[in-house]
């Protein structure tokens, strides 16, 4: 009895034991997925585990880089060098790809530590990174430039399953025919793919801001930074995982998982300028700007044909057929006459009110001009494409949404979110350059404690504005920023190929780099001529304007070789000098 009492005994002891156990490891599992779901945003001003982890792996390869062009340093010591490319429409995507090709000539690519992107910019960067070895294939990057592009039929057929969306807006039309029309493929894979690469290429930086916060928010809720691994304000220090971007969060919980959005919306988000109304100032026809005849009212009818103007100009660029062409033109014409239209004696007898119905009625006739046009094209293929494509844009344009994505910050309990990223269920992601033209925020501070940035500057308007607006914005968040001699400035109508503002302490050095400049053009008159000429609201470029940027880009980086790699070699001894180790 006593033996069988014993084993029964043992035998209970067992069971429990392992009863314990499953609960023990059901309670961990639970624990688990509840700090997942309760924790999915990280609040931190320092790396994800993710980046931390892809840039060890890329100081080897930076590395090996430095020591074949003769710069000594150690594993532990590698400086922090980053390629911060501006914006500036097709003219930085180009400009971005021929600066990249003749550092890989000179054998300078591998030095970077990180790409950082900006609007036109980040067409490119998410049209290179699609290749998982580019940096050692830059002839690719270019030969897609110069390819044949991407038909209608397939941008529409994209745009029809997006159309089905919860937060379709003009961005996803803006993006399938910017990546189509001009960067000439459409990449359906999602940035956070890249995360589990290897580190042959720099780690990718892209930047949007917040429309809203941009417009009336403190600066802190402005940026908004993109990787392979997190989303988030960059000065809040408040992210998510990537693959989560667009999902449904309250109160800093996960309600729902979306789809992560592909690269081709991402290109819209990151690069659509059109989506801000000051922007339309830039295209008020001459009768129209006149004191007193601009307003709010002037301003809703000039981006309803900016919209539509840019939008049918990219169309073009995914046709081939001469016939739609013409089509095209045509309507290109028909929309600029009626902008152009002199009516400054109608509006001079109107009071404020009157005003504003009469624009919203030139509004409903560009875009009754825009169907009628449709209606009246011959049967066939490209009017079955035309008509859905007018279908989806018309009703977007005249609700003016952009950048519409599920907000993660709804609710989220914390006094640092500001209001305008609390409160509202969605918000909208817009193009970077409408803050500062240069993704400097993202790469300011301890936090990827740059040594050096390379910045080439493909921007429109005053040279020098993208380093005058960051280091306003360093001083405001308070973050390092080099020394800016004023007196520099007095060169912005024609600038040199090569500046360097150099870093004292923790200041980043930065070699600036105009893409026109003193060295391939003659006089300030010529650099202006050329600025027009590669205007950044305009048709997509021909060949030939494909041709002279690349070679432009490449041509200021071949010049300018033994300055880069003299601050290259001073940004290797610095490090070292901080680590105490001269």
């Amino acid at each position: 009895m006593k033996s069988g009492n014993a084993s029964f005994s043992a035998s209970v002891i067992w069971l429990w034991l392992v009863i314990a156990a499953v609960q023990a490891e059901a309670v961990d599992n639970m624990e688990g997925n509840a700090t997942s779901s309760e924790r999915p945003i990280r609040q931190s001003q320092s790396l994800c585990a993710g980046e931390q982890e892809y840039i060890h792996k890329r100081k080897q390869v930076v590395l090996e880089s430095l020591n074949s062009l003769g710069t000594n340093c150690t594993a532990d010591s590698v400086p922090h060098i980053a390629l911060l490319a501006s914006g500036g429409g097709q003219r930085s995507a180009v400009g971005l790809v021929g600066t990249l090709y003749q550092m890989e000539k000179e054998g300078l690519l591998d030095t970077l530590l990180y790409l950082g992107g900006v609007s036109g910019s980040t067409w490119s960067m998410s049209s290179l990174y699609s290749d998982p070895k580019w940096s050692a294939n830059m002839d690719r990057a270019v030969s897609t430039l110069s390819g044949p592009g991407v038909e209608l039929e397939q941008a529409l057929t994209w745009l029809d399953e997006r159309s089905k969306e919860e937060h379709f807006s003009l961005t996803d039309i803006w993006g399938v025919l910017t990546s189509a029309g001009i960067m000439k493929q459409m990449d359906l894979r999602h940035l956070s793919d890249e995360a589990s690469r290897n580190a042959s290429n720099p780690y990718p930086i892209y930047s949007a801001i917040e429309k809203h916060c941009f417009s009336d928010g403190p600066i802190e809720g402005k940026w908004f930074e993109v990787s392979p691994h997190e989303a988030g304000f960059t000065e809040l220090g408040v992210f998510v995982e990537t693959s989560l971007l667009g999902s449904k969060f309250q109160s800093g919980e996960l309600l729902e998982r979306k789809p992560e959005m592909d690269m081709v919306k991402l290109q819209g988000v990151l690069g659509c300028a059109l989506a801000h109304e000051e922007i339309i100032r830039e295209f008020i026809p001459p009768w129209l700007n006149v004191l007193g005849h601009v307003d709010g009212a002037a301003e809703e009818y000039l981006r309803v044909y900016n919209a539509l103007d840019k939008l049918v100009a990219l169309t073009r660029s995914t046709i081939k057929d001469p016939a739609a062409l013409s089509d095209l033109d045509k309507l290109q014409k028909i929309l600029k006459d009626k902008v152009n239209h002199n009516e400054s004696a109608l509006l001079e007898s109107k009071n404020s009110e009157d005003r504003r119905s009469v624009f919203q009625q030139w509004s409903l006739e560009l875009q009754a001009a825009v169907e009628a046009w449709s209606w009246s094209l011959g049967d066939g293929t490209f009017k079955t494409h035309v008509s859905l494509l007018t279908k989806q844009v018309l009703p977007l344009i005249m609700k003016w949404e952009w950048g519409t994505t599920a907000n993660f910050l709804y609710q989220y309990q914390d006094s640092t979110i500001p209001p305008c990223l609390r409160s509202q269920e969605r918000f909208h992601l817009v193009d970077a350059g409408l803050l500062i033209n240069v993704a400097y925020p993202s790469f300011l501070g301890d936090k990827r404690d740059i040594d050096l940035i390379i910045a080439p500057e493909y921007s429109a308007g005053n040279m020098f504005e993208t380093l005058t607006l960051a280091r306003d914005y360093a001083a405001e968040v308070k973050k390092p920023f080099p020394e800016i001699d004023d007196k520099i400035l007095e060169e912005r109508d024609w600038p040199n190929d090569c500046y360097v503002f150099e870093g004292k302490e923790k200041e980043p050095t930065i070699v600036y780099m105009p893409l026109f400049n003193r060295r391939n053009c003659k006089d300030a008159e010529e650099f202006k001529a050329k600025m027009e000429e590669f205007s950044t609201f305009q048709r997509p470029f021909s060949q030939e304007k494909i041709e002279f940027v690349l070679e432009t880009a490449k041509f200021n980086i071949e010049n300018n070789k033994e300055t880069l790699l003299r601050e290259i070699n001073k940004a290797a001894l610095r490090r070292h000098k901080r680590l105490g180790r001269v």
